[in-house]
């Protein structure tokens, strides 16, 4: 049997004559760059959300860059970012000319640790960049209390958790901003790179739009030195029409978590194995679902023997990368996100997902410890 890592074709023959016959009206009409395609996709992404506008970027790592820009973060200034994410949320802080301080994350549930970002506060720190790692929420509320306590900037990266909750409130809706990657591979993704930032600040999506257009204002010409991060009219085509969809695609991923946890509580290999945590009054939307092993390595090779896809999110903590080992991190430094490069493990997980491709996987991950 083989099961893919990801399946990117059965969402799209799911919805093929609605997106072929936008594109087709995309290319007759010439319409590529803004235009309404775009402002539709940012009112019914910013409704979903829940927040009262959507700024739609040319990828997730711009939408990090132009919110921390716009918000003046810069030389001099420190942002306060997990030590286990993507290298994009500390790459944006980079390349505001700003410095990445890194916060190890709770053992518990891979997110930031509260108590940590607390410790790691200094008279330079001007935000918190907290990340919901694996479509798993961050511990939002007792964020924001640290950073009313600091005065600090709150952006979320939430390119992993499109839709994730905690209790019936959205993630994206709490701090000053939200970023999102729609990358194809994403929960809600596109044929392509593109991104988004929602907020509810009026002045803040202002600034946003002039930044990403080159600086241009709509009544002072060039009024800043901005980039060029417009998304493209295609790609909002395509998340718009998948955007529908969504919700009962989260809801099979959630249902997919579940039958994989069942299926490893029940099998001979429950003590080799660490399933994803789940913390108590939160909807995940399983971006990924990531366990725990200490033989790793030689586990994945052994699935991809036998047709099973498996990945690393991320085979390297960001502060232990060679591109950030000017900071000198040191291994007991973020000892937890130093521990996990070597034992985090991501098993196939996709809305079509079959049980019988989930029972395959956990029979084969016996087998091999076996």
């Amino acid at each position: 049997m083989q099961v893919p890592f990801i399946d990117l074709k059965a969402p799209y023959k799911a919805q093929k004559e609605e997106i072929d016959s936008a594109l087709q009206d995309i290319l007759t009409n010439t319409a590529f760059i803004g235009g309404p395609r775009i402002t539709a996709f940012e009112q019914n992404f910013a409704s979903y959300i829940g927040t009262s506008s959507c700024v739609a970027v040319s990828n997730g790592t711009e939408a990090l860059f132009a919110t921390l820009k716009v918000l003046g973060i810069g030389c001099g200034d420190e942002v306060i970012v997990p030590a286990n994410t993507f290298i994009a949320t500390a790459e944006a802080v980079s390349l505001c000319g700003a410095t990445p301080v890194f916060v190890d994350p709770s053992p518990s549930d891979y997110q930031i640790d509260v108590a940590l970002i607390k410790r790691s506060i200094t008279a330079k720190t001007r935000a918190l960049l907290p990340v919901h790692l694996f479509g798993h929420p961050a511990d939002m509320p007792a964020i924001l209390e640290v950073a009313r306590a600091e005065n600090l900037f709150v952006i979320e990266d939430a390119a992993q958790a499109h839709g994730a909750r905690i209790g019936n409130r959205t993630v994206g809706t709490y701090g000053l901003a939200a970023c999102y990657s729609f990358y194809p591979a994403k929960n809600l993704g596109a044929f392509g790179d593109a991104g988004a930032v929602v907020t509810s600040h009026p002045d803040l999506e202002e600034q946003l739009r002039v930044f990403i257009n080159h600086g241009r204002h709509p009544e002072y010409g060039h009024a800043v030195i901005g980039t060029n991060a417009r998304m493209v009219a295609l790609q909002a085509i395509v998340l718009d029409l998948k955007l529908r969809n969504l919700a009962e695609a989260n809801e099979k991923r959630r249902q997919n978590a579940a039958t994989y946890n069942e299926l490893f509580a029940a099998s001979s290999v429950a003590d080799r194995i660490v399933t994803p945590p789940e913390r108590e009054g939160v909807t995940p939307v399983y971006h990924l679902y990531v366990i725990q092993t200490e033989r790793r390595d030689e586990l994945r090779a052994f699935l991809g023997e036998n047709g099973i896809g498996a990945g690393i999110h991320y085979d390297q903590a960001v502060p232990y990368t060679r591109a950030y080992e000017h900071l000198g991190y040191k291994p007991e430094d973020c000892p937890v996100a130093y521990r996990l490069q070597d034992r985090i493990l991501s098993l196939p997980m996709f809305p079509e997902l079959t049980r019988e491709q989930m029972e395959y996987v956990v029979t084969t991950v016996e087998k091999f410890f076996s």
